[in-house]
């Protein structure tokens, strides 16, 4: 038997990288129109901005990659970029950062400035990238470690908001965000947003996380065209779902009155849950490649998305418990364990990822009283 090593993206199945990333692109058009039409200027300037770096990136990084040999010889400008370029740029190291400079402009918030969008947008393609290899190489999502960077960096500078024809905001700079409200522990303002303007976006937030109804299209479009593994997609939101009922419950317990049910749907149109499922999870480069831990890397994120919610001292946990499990990804694809057959193991390893998170959560809150809220 010959084993092959190849890179990322694995396919197992009739359907091209170009093809899958095209999808990318055609589910991303609705929630990147969308913020178009609430915030032209800010977004056209934000993605060209972002665009134009993550682009210039890969495309120097392939042309250092190409390097001629020392062999003594002067060679042409010509003969070097023949040698670097022919054959070893094509489409796809257009539309890879495409992909990456759409996802982290709309994980960024109108109001961030541009020094924040032109380092995260750098360090998202490099450090998240092109250190690794470049295309089909790295371990994390680009988009996600260049928000989480400039988020990091620069503090009250990246969650500033941007008021709107769609949605005028009165005192623009200290309105927390829905989960800003529960991570401050403001239960009774929850009403503050409705569920039906959260649905459509007319809360504060990021460009393109608030747009739920763009994002469920865009969705529903990578599941029918098999672009995105619909196992990362229910394994992430339905352990998110019971993980975050057991905490409503828990919480009501405690004499709040507060709707379980309720607090749930907060939470599921707050944030980059929706975004993140469907859009930077099931990226192909950085998920595993067996069914069964697919299930498992889905339920992995979602355990560190509703801890870091509910006992950090952070109001979102996507972008974090995206790296995390990126991170587990490379466990579940080693290759001594990693196949795609279900065993009892497997299926403990997911129930242990369900009961376990779900006891601490029980007890922190019902017995502890610990929550952001």
């Amino acid at each position: 038997m010959t084993i092959v090593k190849e890179n990322a993206p694995h396919i197992r199945r009739k359907a091209s990288v170009t093809r899958m990333m095209v999808d990318v692109l055609i589910a991303l058009a609705p929630t990147l129109i969308f913020s178009f039409v609430v915030y032209p200027l800010i977004t056209l300037a934000h993605y060209l901005i972002s665009l134009a770096i993550m682009i210039g990136a890969e495309f120097v990084y392939v042309g250092l990659r190409g390097l001629l040999p020392k062999d003594g010889q002067k060679h042409t400008f010509k003969e070097w970029f023949n040698h670097a370029y022919k054959g070893k740029y094509n489409q796809n190291n257009i539309l890879a950062p495409a992909i990456s400079a759409i996802i982290f402009t709309l994980i960024m918030p109108a109001g961030a400035p541009i020094y924040a969008i032109i380092v995260g947008s750098l360090v998202g393609i490099v450090i998240g990238k092109l250190v690794f290899g470049g295309l089909g190489s790295n371990i994390f999502n680009p988009a996600v470690v260049g928000m989480l960077f400039a988020k990091i960096c620069f503090g009250s500078q990246y969650v500033t908001y941007v008021p709107t024809w769609y949605y005028p905001m009165p005192d623009i700079v200290s309105t927390p965000t829905p989960l800003g409200q529960l991570n401050e522990g403001m239960f009774a303002n929850i009403d503050n947003y409705s569920l039906f303007d959260m649905f459509f976006g007319r809360i504060p937030g990021t460009l393109g996380e608030v747009y739920k109804i763009t994002i469920i299209i865009g969705l529903i479009y990578l599941l029918i065209r098999r672009s995105a593994d619909y196992r990362i997609v229910v394994s992430y939101l339905g352990t998110f779902s019971i993980l975050m009922l057991i905490a409503g419950l828990s919480v009501m317990g405690l004499g709040t009155g507060l709707n379980p049910f309720k607090y749930l749907a907060y939470n599921l149109l707050g944030g980059g849950v929706l975004f993140g499922a469907a859009f930077m999870l099931t990226d192909p480069v950085t998920s595993p490649i067996n069914p069964p831990s697919r299930w498992i890397y889905g339920m992995v994120a979602a355990v560190f998305t509703v801890l870091i919610r509910l006992f950090a001292a952070l109001p979102e946990g996507v972008g974090f418990s995206i790296l995390i499990a990126n991170m587990v990804a490379c466990v579940l694809d080693h290759y001594e364990w990693s196949n795609p057959r279900y065993t009892w193991k497997k299926f403990l390893t997911m129930g242990l990822l369900l009961v376990i998170p779900a006891l601490i959560i029980f007890l922190a809150i019902f017995y502890g009283g610990t929550y952001n809220g």
